[in-house]
């Protein structure tokens, strides 16, 4: 079994495509491929069963692990014990050194949401990754001011790419690696014994699982990785993003498949919020309102919440709160309301029990902290705060139908431009753009794009008169993109256009596709050789 690269090769490539760590790649392949591919016929088959009128539930096979109270996941690990505050972002040179001196306690490393997949962004940030740990990492700014990474740097944990995603790029007998392996095994088999040596571990963040055989199988590759390259069972530590509807019914699960690896569990609500749309927004009984109306204390994400955070305290679990992702601005009195509105967001976390929570931008690293400093106090976490008082049924979970708001004009001309800008930053190379001072992702795009998919879907009556048709979508489009134009005269039209392509596939199709990356990723982001 031979592997081949199909991109090119520049400067220092060949540190991070070594032959022992494409031997790695072709010993992740060999061994968990089929598995892989095989889940996600589960993940098909399940969705489709869903757009029938089944609907997702707590697994009546698992109940035993779930009325289990004595099992524990593995002690916090050096670097992962106060989490009080997580900062996220792409593995850019500039982020890597900014992320690492922010404040936060944990940088989250992302090759997934804010980093759009070109070849360059992949191998460059295992590249900034390396350099950050070797501590050769640096940025020159505009006014020629040198960055280092300072001497208490955050601690680093790795999101690599997600099941669905591959790397197509890095090739064995004609098959596009999984981007998973792909992303975790180039980290792990330069940067593990780095980071052992430097006091801290190999340390990562799984997103998108769908059920607990996904996280049983990221177990068995933690297994086979560290008897790979020789370090001692459990070094590894993961915490797995809630950030699926079927995921919310196996946490306990999740955990358990995981549980000498396990470091927590973290509300990706912008991602769970898709994935309702995604899964059972076939049905006009789970319609949500416009986008700014789902806040996390409507009773779904309410209880969503309130089951991660018993849940991971009942087992010694970590639980990290949301994103908060405004990013400051410089009109006063816009920073003055956002500001107030991620404090607030923050301190209901911290009331509720969670041990830390994201932020994207460094500016509020002090705001998050704060909060958590009120409830914390020099206390490292509160897992031992058990919320016994919670109480969670599956109809708490699925309770859509009461979300208050309304589908109006404007969050349907939102949605079209947030996705419209996003996707012309993500051709560009960019994953984490700021809009309208807000960070969007892939997760938010998603959302923006689907919520569309979902009223037109069901023909939605808006608020301000009138329905959401394709007419009135495309009608929309076409003054979303004068206006962008308009913004940035030099933008790149055909690019622009590129976009557009991309949303009316995946927000104007008859059936609403899984995630825009895929298609995209291949049709635009791919190196032809």
């Amino acid at each position: 079994m031979s592997i081949q690269i199909t991109g090119p090769l520049r400067d220092r490539y060949d540190e991070v495509l070594s032959p022992k760590a494409l031997d790695f790649l072709v010993a992740l392949d060999r061994e968990f491929a089929a598995r892989r591919v095989a889940l996600l016929d589960t993940r098909r088959a399940r969705r489709a069963r869903y757009a029938t009128g089944q609907l997702p539930g707590f697994l009546p096979e698992t109940a035993a692990i779930r009325s289990d109270p004595t099992w524990r996941v593995a002690p916090p690990a050096p670097g992962l014990v106060d989490r009080r505050v997580e900062i996220t972002g792409p593995v850019d040179r500039r982020m890597t050194v900014n992320a690492l001196n922010s404040g936060a306690r944990v940088w989250l490393a992302d090759f997934e949401d804010a980093l759009a997949p070109t070849w360059d962004n992949v191998i460059g940030g295992q590249l900034n990754l390396i350099d950050a740990i070797d501590r050769r990492i640096d940025v020159t700014d505009h006014r020629g001011k040198r960055y280092v990474v300072g001497p208490d740097p955050a601690t680093i944990v790795v999101r690599p790419r997600g099941w669905h995603l591959v790397e197509k790029h890095l090739v064995v007998d004609g098959r596009a690696l999984s981007a998973s392996l792909v992303d975790f095994g180039l980290y792990f088999v330069h940067c593990a014994q780095r980071q052992l040596d430097a006091g801290s571990g190999p340390y990562f963040y799984l997103p998108k699982l769908e059920d607990h055989r996904e996280a049983r199988l990221w177990n068995d590759i933690f297994r086979f990785a560290q008897r790979y390259v020789g370090i001692p069972q459990g070094t590894i530590r993961a915490t797995v993003l809630v950030e699926t509807i079927t995921a919310a019914f196996e946490m306990e699960e999740i955990l358990y498949e995981l549980r000498e690896h396990a470091a927590g569990l973290n509300a990706g609500r912008w991602d769970y919020i898709f994935s309702i749309i995604k899964n059972v927004g076939y049905r006009d009984d789970f319609l949500l309102p416009d986008r700014a109306e789902i806040t996390m204390t409507v009773p779904f994400m309410r209880a969503y919440t309130e089951l991660l955070v018993r849940t991971c305290h009942r087992r010694g679990a970590h639980a990290l709160g949301g994103m908060a992702a405004f990013i400051p601005s410089r009109d006063p009195r816009v920073n003055a309301v956002a500001t107030a509105r991620v404090r607030a967001d923050k301190e209901r976390e911290a009331a509720d029990g969670f041990d830390g929570s994201w932020v994207a931008h460094p500016g509020l690293v002090g705001v998050c902290r704060s909060a958590f400093d009120a409830v914390l106090g020099d206390r490292p976490h509160q897992i031992d705060r058990l919320r016994d008082d919670v109480s969670v049924t599956a109809d708490d979970l699925l309770a859509v139908d009461q979300t208050p708001g309304r589908v109006t004009r404007a969050g349907l001309r939102t949605n079209l431009a947030v996705a419209l800008r996003y996707l012309d930053a993500w051709l560009g190379g960019t994953g984490a753009a700021a809009i309208f001072n807000l960070m969007e992702d892939a997760a938010t795009a998603e959302i923006a794009r689907c919520q569309v998919w979902q009223w037109r879907h069901h023909a939605t009556p808006l608020a301000d008169g009138g329905r959401v048709t394709d007419d009135l979508v495309r009608s929309m489009l076409v003054e979303e993109v004068a206006r962008l134009c308009a913004e940035r005269p030099t933008a790149d039209r055909e690019r622009i256009a590129r976009a557009v392509e991309i949303l009316e596939r995946t927000a104007l199709a008859e059936d609403l596709p899984a995630f825009f990356t895929t298609e995209a990723y291949a049709r635009y982001l791919v190196t032809r050789p």
